[in-house]
């Protein structure tokens, strides 16, 4: 028989508690009980006058409604704001009962541009997250795998104006600089020259040696220009993360789109150097003799993938020719002698072949395309740096732990794009993109802190609950004068 009473609930008057209309094993309750929301109070405390004005939204509720953006992957502000006024488990996270209003969208907005905007809030309440994944213990800092993602900016690609940028300095630039003198010294040669920018002749793009002609976007100018491989050409922000094998984020930084990894990863490596780091992972992109010497001199590890020669097809490969450390020299496949010529600014030792013996030579074809039949080999100063991590690479266990990556970074940004809507952007400006990460990635660590705490907590009543029976079974059969042994459960034993 169809029944056919779909209507007649509507208007229906009932007492409920919201307590009991959000299910027991919903997300949110999950992450309610997993850590105290006070801290929040003691971060924003200074940023609240204490005896003036009008009595201010709960701080609690007001950072919890970007969480639950991010935790969602809901696309915007406005559209969280509509999702919190009909879902009953969001006005429960909030503390908001049936009959409060909702905010409005542009205050969590307002109130950043008010209160939070140039302060490290946001990466406060990230920091105080990851302390609470420490306390359990759940963090284990020894092994560190870092790499960097895109997040696509909120520009239009069409809307682009060209400018002259000055290159950054970079990180090691000093130290490099007294190296190569040093080096320079050795062999008998003049220290460098100061670069004088104005002796410089112009760029045929306009700018001098240190300046570069860049695309910038007139909607959000903090943005770059990114293309990788086939993929399409658009203004975005790179996200440098570093996490554990277990995949808690432990760190991160934000960079304009067209930075490379290997100039942003100071500042990342910066923030957690001291947590304990044994080995760091990485790809490719951070395989230079700088990062190298970095990891080296601070007694950490570093563990970089095979990178193949760039040598053109039907040519020696550098690998080829041997370097004589003892004569500081390299020997070609021939025999013949590449001697040292000088040290470059960028930190390479050239070494030269004679162009009169190159020219008679039977391997030329294979060896050099130059007009004066000169063989150039050039060699980093710090190339030492390189052949440790060389050997590392082959040492046993690490391809095994190098292949860890797809099962932590990469999935940590998997998850992010797919689930935590990390793919783009709505906020303008830097400061609102790591406003955004910060918040993203204390979601996925919260998130993963809260399912474990409640699977420990499950485990462990069902351990009680059995220990119970066990214990009342042996007592049981004490009484009845058996004299049995009662093994105990297995998941005691061990």
């Amino acid at each position: 028989m169809m029944t056919e009473n779909a209507d007649k609930k509507r208007e229906q008057i009932h007492l409920l508690c919201m307590d009991e209309m959000v299910p027991k094993d919903h997300l949110l309750r999950i992450i309610d009980k997993a850590i105290d929301w006070t801290f929040i109070y003691d971060l924003v405390k200074d940023k609240y006058s204490h005896d003036t004005g009008r009595p201010s939204m709960d701080p609690v509720t007001l950072i919890k409604i970007p969480l639950i953006q991010y935790l969602y992957g809901i696309k915007s502000m406005r559209q969280t704001v509509k999702e919190i006024e009909v879902n009953v488990a969001y006005r429960w996270f909030l503390g908001l009962d049936m009959t409060d209003k909702v905010p409005h969208f542009s205050t969590f907005g307002k109130n950043y541009t008010r209160r939070f905007k140039d302060t490290d809030l946001f990466e406060q309440i990230f920091a105080h997250i990851l302390e609470e994944c420490y306390k359990f213990k759940l963090v284990d800092p020894t092994e560190i795998f870092v790499d960097a993602t895109h997040v696509k900016a909120r520009a239009n690609s069409r809307k682009m104006q060209k400018r002259i940028a000055k290159e950054e300095a970079l990180f090691y630039e000093d130290m490099l600089k007294t190296e190569i003198n040093k080096d320079r010294q050795e062999h008998h040669k003049k220290p460098l020259k100061d670069k004088d920018d104005n002796n410089h002749p112009p760029l045929s793009g306009g700018g001098t040696s240190n300046e570069k002609t860049i695309k910038s976007s007139t909607t959000d100018p903090e943005s770059g220009w990114f293309r990788k491989g086939e993929h399409k050409h658009v203004f975005a922000y790179a996200v440098e993360t570093a996490c554990d094998k277990n995949g808690w984020i432990l760190g991160y930084t934000v960079s304009p789109g067209n930075l490379h990894d290997s100039r942003t990863f100071k500042g990342l490596y910066d923030k957690i150097k001291n947590i304990g780091i044994k080995t760091l992972v990485a790809d490719a992109g951070y395989k230079t003799p700088a990062i190298a010497k970095l990891l080296i001199d601070d007694g950490v590890t570093p563990l970089f993938p095979y990178k193949r020669p760039m040598t053109k097809e039907g040519f020696f490969k550098k690998y080829e020719y041997a370097y004589d450390e003892y004569y500081d020299c390299y020997i070609c496949p021939n025999n013949q002698v590449l001697k040292y010529s000088t040290t470059n600014r960028d930190g390479y030792r050239e070494y030269k072949s004679c162009g009169n013996v190159c020219e008679n030579c039977s391997y030329l074809s294979q060896c050099t395309e130059s007009k004066n039949h000169v063989k150039l080999i050039t060699r980093h100063i710090w190339e030492n740096y390189m052949e440790q991590c060389e050997d590392v690479r082959h040492t046993l266990g690490m391809k095994k732990l190098y292949e860890q990556r797809k099962e932590t970074i990469e999935r940590i940004f998997g998850t992010a794009k797919e689930n935590h809507g990390f793919r783009y952007t709505q906020m303008y400006g830097k400061a609102r993109m790591e406003m955004k990460v910060g918040l993203t990635f204390a979601c996925m660590n919260l998130k993963k802190l809260a399912m474990m705490l409640q699977k420990s907590g499950r485990k462990g009543c069902l351990i009680s609950t059995f220990l119970s029976f066990w214990a009342n079974d042996c007592c049981k059969q004490r009484k009845n004068g058996a004299r049995t042994t009662v093994l105990a459960p297995l998941c005691l034993q061990s």
